[in-house]
């Protein structure tokens, strides 16, 4: 019987998107930036990062400029802004830090993970390389950035399966007969540089989370989740706290992940299916290749979910194969090839680099088309039709989601993002899982119906005002002839005294503005009325009725 395969390096990196809450307006009225009172909070573990491209020459390296050349113009000045030199020729800075629409904050104390997958497994250790914040300008979502890594070898393939499994869940999806929490890690620490716990998952309790869904109607963020966001906190929380987020996808993080293995063609398609689809491992070994769903639903995985330009026994990277679902982006390559396991130009280096910035836009991308259609719904859940000014509130949260929608679309939304062939493919096969394209219309078109439908609103109130006045001009007309005709005043009173004078004028101004006022309260009929009498198919007997109606009791 063949050994079974084992990974020698193990990368992950979780990416959750989520929304964040409008957090008010400043001094002058104009609305604040969540990454600027994260920036402005002195005991927060969160630091600004200054990247590679604004911080000093040394730390710019071929890496750096591998990513740069992957992607498009257009594609590099949302990622990396504007150059220097074309700040100083007068070029509209986007923000300070050279224009980059991404504002990237990062904590350096939690430096390591001791978990265990199941109850019974034995604790694993792996190491953290980044933990960051990802804020995007002009659009309210957020990405928490979290990537892990295991380097000492001999990792069993099946715990890597569980660990891809497990490891990216923000609470507990449910409970076992005995406790035991579900599709979730059994147990995880965040640890700092001494191995010190800084924090802990609770997923154990499970009380506390049937209470927290029942007295919110949200669920619970695990515990060391919520740690580690701090101080942004749940917007369901009783706690304060300006900075406050919302979860708005499902549960599972989006994961990229890494594995060099000692012999990746050893791996049979069962293997594959529950790397690429993140299923976990088999639940004995016996059923490890069996695979884990029905043949006739996975008769196409490789066509759909397998990039496999590389998947050959050649070139600087053999036995190289990527994987991607959408929610998942995974490749597996060779250990022993140096070209797969290099962090400069290699294979790790492109999967740390470009193609994690090509997972993190897609998702983005959907997390921002997500928020835009929360928050129309929010709005319709607000609106009071019989309230002015909720109606009010109303037009302006949709206005506003327009105006966001089309800032969206000139500087987020990319139909390519690179034009070398991987990168084109990778990205085209992520958009395609979580299924951009569909989702961009309908949310477009919500948005477009719901601006029609105010301008529509708008143009309805505007006609009926200019029928009123033309009412009140029409009636209004002819005490104007009658009183002026030929210039005659029915009232000789120029050389009456001044106070006979200005007790006529107001008198006259009184009943002018009863009668104006009046006319407009029966505008309606009377437009009605106007109608009928022009038409001349009606008798004058019907005419008359119409008359008559515009004082009769009734609904106006």
């Amino acid at each position: 019987m063949a050994a079974a395969p084992t990974v020698q390096r193990l990368q992950q990196i979780l990416l959750w998107p989520l929304r964040l809450m409008p957090v008010g307006e400043d001094e002058t009225g104009a609305p604040r930036r969540p990454w600027e009172l994260l920036r402005a909070q002195p005991d927060s573990a969160w630091r600004e990062v200054i990247d590679e491209y604004t911080g000093a020459p040394a730390g710019f390296h071929e890496r750096h400029y591998q990513e740069f050349v992957t992607f498009l113009p257009y594609v590099q000045r949302f990622l990396y802004g504007e150059g220097r030199g074309a700040q100083r020729a007068g070029g509209d800075a986007l923000d300070e830090g050279g224009g980059s629409a991404l504002k990237v904050f990062r904590r350096d104390d939690v430096r390591g993970l001791r978990l265990r997958t199941r109850p019974q497994d034995e604790p694993l250790r792996l190491d953290i390389v980044h933990v960051d914040l990802y804020f995007f300008v002009d659009v309210d979502v957020v990405m928490l950035n979290v990537e892990a890594s295991h380097e000492a070898g001999g990792l069993a393939l099946a715990q890597a399966q569980e660990l891809l499994y497990r490891f990216g869940r923000a609470y507990p999806s449910g409970w076992d007969a005995q406790g035991e929490p579900l599709h979730c890690l059994a147990e995880a620490e965040w640890l700092d540089a001494q191995g010190a716990v800084l924090a802990r998952s609770d997923s154990m309790e499970r009380e506390r989370f049937i209470a927290h869904v029942h007295a919110h109607r949200a669920p619970k963020i695990a515990a060391h989740w919520d740690w580690l966001l701090r101080p942004l906190i749940s917007h369901d929380s009783a706690e304060p706290g300006a900075l406050r987020y919302r979860q708005i996808e499902y549960y599972r993080m989006p994961l990229m992940a890494y594995l060099a293995l000692d012999d990746p063609r050893a791996l049979g398609r069962s293997d594959f299916v529950r790397l690429g689809l993140i299923t976990g491992s088999a639940e004995a070994a016996e059923e490890a290749a069996a695979l884990p769903y029905a043949e006739q639903h996975l008769s196409d995985f490789e066509q759909r979910h397998c990039y496999d330009r590389f998947w050959r026994a050649g070139g600087a990277a053999p036995d190289t194969r990527y994987l991607c679902s959408g929610h998942a982006l995974v490749v597996v390559g060779r250990a022993d090839a140096e070209f797969f396991r290099c962090r400069d130009r290699g294979v790790l280096a492109q999967f740390r680099h470009p193609h994690f910035l090509i997972f993190l836009i897609v998702h983005f991308q959907k997390a921002a088309l997500l928020m835009f259609s929360d928050r129309l719904a929010e709005a319709l859940r607000r609106l009071d039709v019989g309230d002015a000014r909720s109606v009010k509130r109303f037009k302006r949260a949709i206005r506003a989601s327009f105006e966001g929608f089309l800032r969206f679309s000139h500087r987020y939304w990319f139909q390519e993002v690179a034009e070398q062939a991987q990168a084109r493919a990778l990205f085209r096969l992520s958009a395609e899982h979580l299924q951009l394209q569909p989702l961009y219309a309908e949310v477009k078109q919500r948005i477009g119906d719901m601006n029609s439908y105010l301008d529509t609103d708008s143009l309805r109130r505007q006609a009926n005002t200019v029928v009123r006045l033309t009412v009140v001009t029409i009636f209004g007309m002819v005490g104007t002839i009658t009183t002026g005709f030929l210039g005659m005043n029915l009232l000789a009173e120029a050389e009456a005294p001044l106070s006979s004078r200005l007790w006529l004028f107001g008198a006259v101004l009184l009943a002018t503005i009863v009668l104006t006022v009046y006319t407009m309260a029966k505008s309606k009929r009377l437009s009605d009325f106007l109608d009928v009498l022009s038409d001349e198919r009606l008798s004058w007997q019907q005419k008359l009725s119409a008359f008559v109606a515009v004082w009769r009791a009734g609904k106006e």
